[in-house]
């Protein structure tokens, strides 16, 4: 795959060239053509072949912006291999502001897809078709799921040498070294050989601006890790980041309204309140404690809970402290950036 041109849906793109093609996905109920916009961007030289996916859950915008001001980068004219950028692949799941398609399918559970299955099955079977079957390496942009936030992070399979190396270029904090969930997009591009890292941050249908900055900034890193892209001028410089060995959900132990103590990023000691479920007629309230020391990489943003819901997503790791720090720093350094110069 070290050409410098591809086609997609019989239409060839050359070196040196960028298109805009529309990928068809049938018709809506009324008749009306639906297409999946993919951005096709070929450097002069050969090189790796790189797509960027975004909103396979309708609902998750921040890859959407992500995607839109990477291309928007001047670093791209100096651009070797191919990129491809999908901005939105759940479609219709966007029209509905929806993390699922109008079959009530998740399509992050329907790969690699079928040509004659459900509405998912046949979404899915488009991309992995002609998408990621012409691609060397991905990345796949998330967010948390509804009324949830996510810290910046990288899920990925470390067992595999290549996608252990980019995950640590990426450029932020904190990686989970995930399992593949069945059906998932990671789990075809692992049964493909092909490297791809998920990026999480942020919460559905809301935009973070730290999120999409780090988004942009690491899906740059990774293009040069790449040779993609050539090496920056004055390059940041990028710690090592953190390996949870696990992670796990504290949940609501009853019906009420949640009331969080703990931010994303706190560090927290086992036993420690993270915060309450209350009686909201002013009855009695319980207490979310931490079952161990960790990482607060995801919450609940919602008030109203029901028993079982999911509250904290904890990740563990062998120093809390220095986790706790490099995070700060993260922060510190993005929020310095935003106080300096505007959205672009």
């Amino acid at each position: 795959m070290n050409t410098n041109h591809i086609t997609i849906n019989g239409r060839t793109i050359q070196a040196g060239q960028r298109e805009t093609l529309e990928l068809p996905l049938g018709t809506l109920y009324t008749h009306a053509p639906l297409t999946m916009p993919v951005h096709v961007v070929c450097g002069k030289q050969p090189g790796p072949r790189l797509f960027i996916s975004a909103a396979i859950h309708g609902d998750e915008l921040n890859g959407v912006e992500i995607i839109r001001r990477l291309l928007k980068d001047k670093a791209l004219r100096r651009l070797s291999g191919i990129l491809i950028a999908i901005p939105v692949v759940n479609v219709h799941g966007l029209l509905n502001h929806s993390r699922y398609l109008p079959d009530r399918r998740d399509l992050n559970r329907s790969f690699p897809g079928s040509d004659t299955g459900s509405l998912a099955a046949r979404v899915a079977h488009i991309f992995i078709e002609a998408i990621v079957k012409q691609c060397t390496h991905g990345i796949d942009l998330h967010t948390g799921s509804l009324h949830r936030s996510n810290l910046p992070q990288i899920r990925a399979n470390l067992d595999d040498a290549e996608t252990a190396r980019l995950a640590g270029a990426f450029g932020v904090p904190v990686i989970l070294n995930a399992n593949i969930r069945d059906g998932s997009l990671r789990e075809a591009t692992a049964e493909l050989g092909l490297p791809m890292l998920l990026y999480e941050a942020g919460e559905a249908l809301r935009f973070d601006e730290l999120a999409i900055r780090a988004g942009v900034r690491g899906i740059k890193n990774i293009m040069r890790a790449l040779a993609m892209l050539p090496a920056s001028k004055h390059p940041r410089k990028l710690t090592e980041p953190y390996v949870a060995r696990s992670s796990s959900w504290l949940r609501a132990p009853r019906s009420g309204i949640f009331n969080s103590t703990r931010d994303l990023g706190a560090r927290v000691e086992k036993g420690a309140v993270l915060g309450y479920v209350y009686d909201p007629f002013g009855g009695t309230e319980a207490q979310i404690k931490a079952g161990f020391e960790g990482i607060v990489i995801g919450k609940n943003n919602l008030p109203l809970v029901n028993e079982g819901d999911a509250l904290f997503h904890l990740a563990r790791f062998h120093s809390v402290t220095d986790v706790a720090e490099q995070i700060d720093e993260f922060h510190d350094s993005y929020h310095e950036e935003l106080l300096d110069s505007p959205v672009i």
